[in-house]
């Protein structure tokens, strides 16, 4: 993450959002031009495939404030945030959709909420304006299942107006959907979270980019949260556990196998059990062998060196957009 130079960034992933970037960005400019603070756009073009890319690059030759980052392909919209927190320059940093959902008029609201002496302030869109069936039910159900896993009750994890101290951000790293769950990743270290309701509008062009295929996505995410949260430094203890249990289950097994053979008379290449009990006594030590390889895989990561998820083209600034419009 860059040092801070600014009062405030705004991080917008950008995928094929054409249509909506220029009306988004004229809000954004009548919102901060009268807070009195020195900020920066940072739009994350996320390999759009439509328009998006030269529009973008239209508004930066008249908009000293927008800066570009370019993907070489689409990476998904947490590699995109990751990069614009990366290069985003503000001491706080502010992310939200490009597709015009998001109301920029909140962001004076987070901000004062960030001064009460909160590391994180998380949107709350209370009275969405998405379909109730596919968007708006699934976000509850998942709201609230992230909320029992992690303990940090949240209504809207989904929602991407946020604003971040920028140092809360520092320890954190992101993979897969992750950029949900960083509320929860902060507060674990100790950062203070707090809940604002926001306006939560229509999408007037376009259509969205998420389905339903993303919950499956949500929960898988969730499993390695959970799981990097309480065992990250010590997976022994989940694999060598249920090695463990493995280990008593055949052991119970084998008892009852010589007990039916030693007082009932029954023959052990009959008995279920017996396949049983070698195939727990297998399982068993397969589980401490991954528990293992997990410890060494696990301090090897802590002591690598950090490598993105995503590849940059080139980073666009003001200065160069211009000199290209001039040539």
């Amino acid at each position: 993450m860059e040092e801070p130079k600014l009062d405030l960034s705004i991080v917008i992933p950008v995928f094929n959002e054409e249509s909506n970037l220029e009306p988004l960005h004229r809000e954004i400019e009548s919102v901060l031009s009268g807070q009195g603070l020195t900020y920066e756009i940072l739009a994350v073009d996320d390999g759009s495939t439509d328009g998006s890319f030269e529009t973008l690059q239209k508004i930066q030759k008249t908009e000293p404030h927008l800066r570009i980052i370019r993907f070489r392909r689409n990476f998904g919209q947490t590699a995109a945030l990751s990069a614009g927190f990366k290069h985003a320059r503000g001491r706080v940093i502010v992310p939200m959709d490009a597709d015009g959902q998001n109301d920029p008029a909140d962001i004076p609201r987070l901000l004062k909420k960030l001064q009460e002496g909160y590391d994180i302030v998380s949107g709350w869109r209370k009275e969405r304006k998405d379909n109730p069936v596919t968007r708006t039910l699934p976000s509850r159900i998942a709201n609230w299942l992230i909320g029992r896993i992690t303990g940090v009750r949240l209504h809207d994890y989904g929602c991407t107006l946020k604003a971040y101290r920028a140092e809360s951000l520092k320890p954190i790293r992101l993979y897969g959907e992750m950029h949900r769950f960083i509320p929860a990743l902060a507060r674990w270290g100790g950062e203070k979270v707090a809940e604002v309701v926001v306006n939560h509008r229509p999408r007037r062009h376009g259509k969205t980019k998420y389905g339903l295929n993303r919950i499956f996505k949500v929960l898988l995410d969730l499993i390695t949260i959970k799981f990097l949260a309480s065992f990250s430094t010590k997976p022994i203890y989940v694999f060598g556990g249920l090695g463990m249990v493995c280990l008593l289950g055949s052991i119970v097994s084998g008892a009852v196998v010589l007990y039916m053979k030693l007082a009932l008379q029954y023959s052990m290449n009959r008995n279920p059990l017996l396949i049983v009990s070698l195939i727990l006594m297998t399982t068993a030590v397969q589980f401490v062998l991954m528990g293992l390889l997990a410890e060494i895989l696990v301090r090897t990561y802590h002591e690598s060196q950090d490598r993105p998820t995503y590849v940059i083209e080139r980073i666009l600034e003001p200065a160069e957009s211009a000199g290209e419009d001039k040539g």
